[in-house]
């Protein structure tokens, strides 16, 4: 699981039938994460854009979003209310 800031979105209107009415949102992974680069994720909790968010990759991202057949490999699973030690500085 990576903790990011959501910087911006993705609009496809063509896409795999699995992704149709699937909002992407662009997260930039915090400095401390292990993530190189930004990524795109498929958002099911209703992320904004400059909110610290949880994502899930891999498989775990298909579970968590309830899309097991579908080509999602990142998804937004949480929003972060609060943090201690995690944030940059």
């Amino acid at each position: 699981m990576v903790v990011g800031k959501v910087v911006g979105s993705v609009v496809a209107t063509r896409k795999n039938e699995g992704l149709v009415g699937s909002k992407f949102m662009i997260v930039e992974p915090l400095s401390n994460m292990s993530a190189n680069g930004r990524i795109v994720a498929v958002d099911n909790v209703g992320a904004g854009i400059g909110e610290i968010v949880l994502v899930a990759l891999g498989s775990a991202a298909r579970i968590g979003c309830d899309m097991a057949n579908a080509p999602v490999d990142a998804a937004i699973v949480g929003i972060v209310d609060n943090s201690i030690g995690l944030m940059e500085d």
